[in-house]
């Protein structure tokens, strides 16, 4: 019920916001006002059968009957205001503000009741008093109107009188405009009637009341009330921890088994167009007049230029010394404070012994140092695989930067046309041209396949629940391992039906470029120079979203290095004002005189006094104090750091000092990466405060209210 009372109030804050000069803004707060007074309504209805005793006075019936009127007349207001706007008929505006002056009239006698007057704020009941006189001015004023159509002077007369009676004190607004008109149509109306019609003009308590037109209605709120509009149940999707492990598990094992099907399409579709590039295939295969350059080297050539050709591909590499220095750069930020932050900790430790009681770096640092040392390995992979990239490049270079040119220049690298074909050897063209159709078919088919592996979701949930609520535990593994594997079967043996075609396909394209090279005694320059040109193409795409890639990885890499800076800055910086701290009272403590001792003429019952306040004095023998470990919350610095970035890997299982590099044509694609593992330091066993023994005169507290310190 107070949430619904809370709902209820803000539509009637967010209503009251809404500018009245658009159609949007009018729409929407109508409908907010209705909605808020059908909440009040309902809850009027309710509310106690809900609570069964007395309720706030917010939540009595009355109260609720009083601001259900209240949106409801504000509704009907904005309603109004609407039909103004629009310029709808006179008669048709004055029934609504006719309706809307009545609805402000019950509201109001609601409010003005003896026991809820108290509750409204001083100027509730003065604004509806305006509302209600200004919305009966309009009513008598566009009902004048209807009265001047109809040729009715006297009435028409009489409503004007009343109308700019009622609108003389508005300012502003329509209804101000409305007290404007309503005064020139009384000035002209009275001169007609004067001089022409001389018409009786009745009293006002004669007039007809206009007819109203309750346009504004309470809506009710939807059933069940706690099922509000069409929002998302924010709780819908809440399920045991049990559960959401599972669930967790089960996507990390779709995303393996899928990863390896990807892996497996991408390794064999890069085999394939090695082998091809090697033939000089569709090259060797296509018409070609004089020593023109084949179609296909012409549009790889044009792909090539069109994506920035070897000077993009050198500014992408050139980005990458600096992003990798500028990460090396955060993470050896982050090391040195915590080495400094551990060095001061041993130096202290060492200077003042047993008396420097707070927890040792060692322990409360171990996460940091876990965290810094995932980093840099993560860090050596990519080191690693920037040079594969670079081996890569250097390899294709040349031939990448003569894919770059303009197709004369090379025409003019590239080795003249051997001599034309002899008619034997269009067999074996024409066996190659279908078979590299199917070489075509059968990369369309992976990249479907591929696709339809990334799309595939296995709904775990309603399965983990069942299994839950039916055996009280559940085989994640084995649950996993069977939807898994009903719904990748089908990918997986279209997967291992392209590996085959692929293995057969090659074996058909290496025999038929076999019989054309023979035909022709062998290989010619220009068909080397012509494959090491589809080699470099190959070659240009992987290394640019390699480097894509890898200019990716470093900035995300950026903003979790910078993440850990600051978790170790803000760390070390509690560790430095603990430090300080405990530093003050060392020497506060080391500055007090030895012992203390009570005059012999103090009487005993100040000694007593002054026993029970600082007993530290009194006795010279107390131990130190030590130091009892404060609750996590209570400490300066995160003993347990929460959203701490850890690499992969990082615990509970050891992590390999080298990680091999992937066999993906993408050196970034498989590299670990960071994620949330929380670590803490060991707890500690509560020690209680020991005071020291009270001396030998002290017996028992006085009396209460004694007060040693008479006037």
């Amino acid at each position: 019920m107070c949430i619904l009372f809370n709902i209820a109030a803000m539509q009637s804050a967010v209503a009251a916001q809404q500018p009245l000069d658009t159609e949007e803004s009018l729409k929407l707060a109508a409908k907010l006002l209705q909605q808020s007074a059908g909440v009040f309504s309902f809850l009027k209805g309710n509310i106690m059968l809900a609570v069964h005793q007395e309720t706030t006075p917010d939540l009595n019936p009355e109260t609720l009957n009083a601001l259900s009127q209240l949106m409801l007349a504000q509704a009907q207001e904005v309603i109004a205001f609407k039909c103004i706007r629009d310029e709808m008929k006179d008669s048709m505006v004055a029934k609504v503000c006719s309706q809307c002056e009545e609805l402000y009239t019950d509201s109001l006698r609601s409010m003005q009741k003896d026991s809820l007057k108290h509750l409204w704020e001083r100027e509730w009941i003065s604004t509806v008093t305006t509302k209600q006189a200004t919305f009966r001015g309009l009513t008598h004023y566009y009902q004048a109107k209807v009265c001047h159509e109809n040729k009715a002077v006297g009435e028409e007369i009489a409503r004007l009188q009343l109308a700019t009676e009622l609108l003389k004190g508005a300012s502003t607004g329509r209804a101000a405009e409305a007290a404007r008109a309503a005064a020139r149509q009384l000035a002209a109306a009275t001169r007609d009637n004067d001089f022409i019609y001389h018409e009786r003009i009745p009293e006002a308590a004669n007039l007809e009341p206009v007819q109203r037109a309750p346009v504004a209605k309470p809506l009710p709120p939807p059933s069940p009330p706690t099922r509000w509009s069409q929002g998302k149940d924010l709780f819908g999707s809440l399920v045991p921890a049990v559960v959401q492990s599972a669930l967790q598990a089960s996507d990390s094992r779709r995303a393996e088994l899928v990863g390896t099907e990807v892996n497996k399409l991408r390794e064999a579709t890069q085999l394939l167009n090695t082998i091809l590039a090697s033939l000089n295939l569709p090259a060797c295969i296509e018409a070609t007049t004089g020593g023109a350059l084949p179609d296909s080297i012409r549009e790889k050539a044009r792909a090539v230029r069109e994506q920035g050709g070897v000077r993009a591909l050198r500014s992408l590499m050139a980005e990458l010394p600096e992003l990798l220095q500028r990460n090396r750069d955060i993470l050896g930020e982050a090391d040195r404070m915590l080495r400094e932050e551990a060095e001061a900790d041993a130096t202290l430790r060492e200077q003042f012994g047993a008396r420097w009681t707070r927890t040792a770096s060692e322990r409360l640092t171990e996460a940091f140092r876990a965290n810094r040392d995932k980093y840099a390995q993560i860090i050596d992979n990519a080191v690693r695989a920037d040079a594969i990239v670079q081996q890569k490049f250097r390899q294709h270079e040349e031939s990448i930067e003569l894919l770059s040119r303009s197709e004369g220049e090379i025409d003019a690298d590239v080795p003249d046309a051997p001599a034309a074909a002899q008619p034997s050897d269009r067999e074996a063209t024409a066996t190659l041209r279908t078979l590299m159709g199917q070489v075509e078919t059968l990369k369309a088919e992976r990249d479907e396949i591929e696709t339809s592996l990334k799309d595939t979701t296995v709904d775990m949930r309603e399965r983990f629940l069942a299994a839950l609520s039916a055996d009280g535990a559940f085989d994640e593994p084995a649950l996993s391992a069977a939807a898994l594997g009903s719904a990748l079967s089908p990918l997986q043996r279209r997967t291992a039906d392209t590996l085959a075609a692929q293995e057969r396909l090659v074996a058909q394209l290496q025999e038929a470029h076999s019989k054309l090279m023979e035909s022709h005694g062998g290989a010619s320059g220009r068909d080397q120079a012509l494959g090491k040109l589809c080699a470099a193409f190959d070659a240009y795409q992987d290394l640019t979203a390699n480097l894509r890639e890898g200019v990716k990885f470093y900035n995300d890499l950026t903003q979790l290095l910078v993440a850990f800076q600051n978790k170790v800055s803000d760390f070390c910086f509690a560790r430095k004002t603990e430090k300080e701290e405990l530093l003050k009272d060392l020497t506060q403590e080391a500055s007090r005189p030895a012992a203390a001792q009570a005059p012999a003429h103090t009487p005993q019952h100040h000694r007593d006094v002054e026993v029970r306040t600082e007993p530290q004095v009194v006795k010279k023998e107390a131990p130190p104090r030590p130091a009892p470990p404060a609750p996590a919350g209570a400490l300066p610095y995160p003993s347990q750091p929460q959203g701490m970035p850890l690499p992969y890997g990082a615990a509970p299982a050891p992590y390999p000092v080298y990680a091999p590099m992937p066999a993906l044509y993408n050196p970034y694609a498989t590299l670990p990466y960071p994620h949330h593992v929380r670590a803490q330091p060991p707890p500690q066993p509560y020690q209680a405060y020991q005071y020291p023994p009270p001396p030998a005169g002290y017996s028992q507290p006085p009396p209460p209210g004694y007060n040693p310190y008479q006037q």
